[in-house]
């Protein structure tokens, strides 16, 4: 039954490449524009990762990270006070303006780190040492600040070659490996007291304290015990998640809530499905049409309906796994020069693919019901009509 059934999709070779592409479409568009979207959700989030602190200490109204509202300095020794609280150390984040050799400007993400114990510096260093940044008018940028911030396109900027942030020099001492900001601009490092240096004056100028809890706690834990001591708003730093203390989560959540961005991808996801369905379920039921003359032969010589109903959902389950095999390898070689190119941003968890699957199949199986309908009802008498 297996053999007929494929000898029969693949027999009509214009219908069987008509579906395939449906669903080669509808793969496409469902996995690109979800892989799309959760990265772009992830570099909402890019700050979390580049600070890398188990806790995140910010002002109580604060519901995202690349929201700044400004603590004061004496928040730090009051988070130090608390007894779950191993350290506390100071953190600026701030949008600021680069000037270039050119006279050009460029924004960066600039982060300013405690200079004694360095909690909060890149995870990774690509060039130079870290505990450089101790020295005066020093800084450590990204790979993207490379060329971001490059005298021309063939003189990247060099560990050694020097900038100015708010007409203040900054000379660049290493290179690390960062996460990518959702604003696109590239992070720069610097010490925690020179970063109020490149930063305008104000009267509170603190963005956040992070923090680690102390032996025998959590961090979830010493959050808890961090906001109910101070007043102030502690976030864990474990990844998006179902904890709403997760500052990961609140994050996305807020932009999910407030920003048009899922409504965008959203209606790509849906077009995409409307497409599959529409294209898969008209070409398969006119498959069925053209074949159901065979069809009503094998019930007229005594096949049951169940199993011409399997021989459909057989038919329908393989031009699904084909067209969703396609659409995932071209998708996959999407991803491979989005990596390369930074751009789009794109990250593809497994929950993605296995969604898609199931709504592919989903969609078959639509399809398959719409031609089991008909052949349902087909008398086989009528193969023997003239």
């Amino acid at each position: 039954m297996l053999r007929l059934a494929l000898k029969m999709l693949f027999g009509d070779t214009a219908k069987y490449l008509m579906l395939v592409v449906g669903l080669f479409f509808a793969t496409f568009l469902i996995v690109q524009q979800a892989s799309v979207f959760c990265g772009l959700m992830s570099w909402t989030t890019s700050t979390l990762s580049n600070v890398g602190a188990p806790i995140f200490v910010v002002e109580e109204r604060v519901e995202q990270i690349n929201e700044t509202n400004p603590l004061r300095d004496t928040d730090v020794a009051r988070v130090r006070s608390v007894a779950g609280v191993k350290w506390a150390m100071p953190l600026y984040s701030g949008i600021q303006r680069v000037r270039l050799d050119d006279g050009s400007y460029k924004t960066v993400q600039l982060l300013g780190i405690d200079s004694a114990s360095l909690a909060g510096s890149p995870g990774r260093m690509i060039e130079g040492n870290i505990e450089d940044l101790r020295l005066p008018n020093t800084v450590i940028i990204d790979e993207l600040a490379v060329t971001r911030l490059a005298r021309s396109p063939d003189r990247p900027i060099r560990v050694g070659d020097r900038f100015e942030i708010n007409d203040i020099e900054a000379r660049v001492v290493g290179i690390c490996d960062a996460k990518r900001s959702f604003t696109g601009g590239p992070y720069v490092w610097t010490t925690y007291e020179r970063a109020l240096q490149y930063t305008p004056a104000s009267r509170k100028m603190l963005s956040a304290v992070i923090a680690a809890s102390a032996d025998g706690l959590t961090p979830s834990q010493a959050a808890v015990e961090i906001s109910q001591t101070t007043g102030l708003r502690a976030f864990v730093n474990e990844g998006f998640g179902d904890n709403p203390n997760d500052f990961n989560t609140s994050t996305i959540w807020w932009y999910v809530r407030n920003t048009g961005i899922p409504v965008s991808f959203g209606t790509t996801v849906i077009i995409g499905l409307i497409v599959g369905i529409a294209i898969s379920c008209q070409t398969f039921y006119a498959f069925v049409l053209d074949n159901i003359r065979h069809l009503g032969a094998l019930k007229a010589m005594g096949m049951s309906n169940p199993r011409l109903s399997l021989i459909l959902l057989i038919q329908s389950a393989t031009v699904g796994m084909i067209g969703f095999g396609i659409g995932l390898l071209v998708c996959s070689g999407f991803a491979y020069i989005a990596i390369q190119n930074q751009q789009p941003p794109f990250m593809m968890p497994w929950q993605i693919p296995v969604a898609a699957f199931g709504i592919i199949q989903t969609i078959c199986f639509i399809a398959a019901l719409l031609g089991i309908i008909r052949l349902s009802a087909y008398e086989p008498a009528m193969v023997f009509r003239a």
